[in-house]
């Protein structure tokens, strides 16, 4: 099957790349230039382990193309999908869907015969409606029908979660609709992943609501890590004692810094929002964000805290910069509210990331940027582990100590063994392990 996918970002790069590797033809548009060239030149705009080989195996065999002109992509295409961004609005926090209703426009002066429309990207309930207003308002002759087809993937492990998803939402009432999307899928059935089908509103609420679960799980442990710390409680032992209750479930059961990225902090403004328009607020979410915001920057003060309650002409230094492992995405880190609390307390702050950096540039001043965690750590009056990659899990402790100024190590993310960092000397603070 011919399709189209509008917008080249993380969702439409990604899900792009899939659907060639299933064997359809697959047409990215983007209205970035400098985009689209790098794509063409065989270079990925993001960091995602996979994504770049994925990419240039399905180039090489026919099956990817990239471009600026949508209506050649839309022309002939059994299938187009819209994955534009949906920022959070500037002053409000509603999503901004100016770039949805656009590729709207754009495809409707461009579709010939049955297409399918479909919003892969994160809208509010009842966006949907207004994509197909759009389009019929501009082409009333058209033959088509808007799907909701809302992604799922995690930053880090896209490939694997578009290949092997726990389910596949299809929002639409219209038959020959879903024949089309039960087709452009129907290589998963081999996994067995369950096809969900179900109304559009109900499809687009149930990716904020995903989403909105997802960040209230990780804000309850955090603040259970709070009461541990004032208890003396042990927050892994918690969450492994509730996490193996079958109605709870261990994932998203670890106490850090709070939730960042590009998806949870803006989803859940977003539902907020939708749900105060409809005059059904979502308490409970708006608690969880307020929290879950307020939680950064306390992380700051952790740090100072553990430093002797000052951080004034002291070097910090912070050992991961992306809001988790595995990307280069630094929209909403931890980190960045919590070096800008360090620096607000007067510490000069070295940082190592090994793949954030470049990105951190754009959003972070006057740090300090290591070749790796050695150089960053040395002359440091104290080292914060942010974000736990990899290389970070297995640190030679006496190579570190031996580089830091003070044996003061901050672990936000409960990697090291109390025990262990105590008896190699260190000064050492975790999450709820109190």
């Amino acid at each position: 099957m011919r399709v189209s996918m509008i917008g080249a970002g993380y969702v439409g790069l990604v899900s792009g790349a899939c659907f060639a590797d299933f064997g359809h033809e697959v047409c990215c548009v983007d209205k970035d230039p400098a985009k689209i060239e790098a794509l063409n030149r065989g270079e990925i705009p993001i960091f995602e382990p996979g994504l770049s080989e994925l990419v240039a195996k399905n180039v090489r065999e026919g099956r990817l193309t990239f471009t600026t002109e949508l209506p050649a992509a839309v022309r002939g295409a059994g299938a187009v999908f819209i994955a534009v961004g949906t920022p959070s609005r500037r002053g409000d926090g509603h999503a901004d869907l100016s770039y949805v209703y656009q590729a709207a426009r754009d495809i409707a002066a461009a579709i010939d015969g049955y297409t399918v429309v479909v919003t892969k990207s994160t809208v509010p309930v009842g966006t949907g409606d207004e994509v197909e207003r759009i389009i019929r308002e501009a082409r009333p002759d058209a033959d088509f029908a808007v799907v909701s087809n809302p992604e799922f993937l995690r930053e880090g492990a896209a490939i694997a979660d578009f290949k092997r998803p726990d389910r596949i939402v299809i929002g639409t009432e219209d038959e020959r609709a879903r024949e089309v999307m039960t087709e452009i899928y129907r290589p998963l059935y081999l996994n067995q992943s369950p096809v969900l089908a179900m109304s559009r509103r109900t499809a687009e609420l149930t990716k904020y609501a995903a989403n909105a679960f997802l960040a209230t799980k990780i804000t309850f442990i955090n603040e259970i890590a709070d009461l541990c710390e004032q208890v003396g409680a042990n927050v892994q032992d918690v969450a492994r004692g509730i996490g193996l209750d079958n109605r709870i479930g261990s994932k998203f059961l670890h106490a850090g810094p709070g939730y960042g990225g590009s998806c949870f902090p803006k989803d859940t403004l977003a539902l907020i929002k939708t749900a105060q328009d409809y005059e059904a607020p979502v308490r409970i979410v708006e608690t969880v964000a307020a929290v879950n915001s307020q939680r950064k920057r306390a992380m700051g003060r952790k740090v100072i805290a553990a430093c002797g309650g000052s951080v004034r002409g002291k070097t910090v230094a912070v050992l991961g910069l992306t809001f988790k492992p595995n990307t280069d995405d630094m929209r909403d880190a931890p980190s960045i509210d919590i070096i800008t609390a360090l620096q607000d307390a007067g510490a000069r702050v070295k940082a190592y990331d090994p793949e954030g950096m470049e990105a951190a540039r754009a959003v972070l001043a006057d740090v300090d940027y290591a070749r790796d965690a050695y150089d960053c750590a040395r002359d440091a009056d104290a080292l914060v582990l942010v974000t736990e990659w990899d290389m970070f899990r297995a640190l030679d402790l006496r190579r570190l100590k031996a580089a830091l100024a003070a044996p003061v190590v901050v672990d936000l993310r409960n990697v090291y063994r109390p025990d262990e960092m105590r008896r190699h000397g260190f000064t050492y603070t975790s999450v709820g392990r109190g």
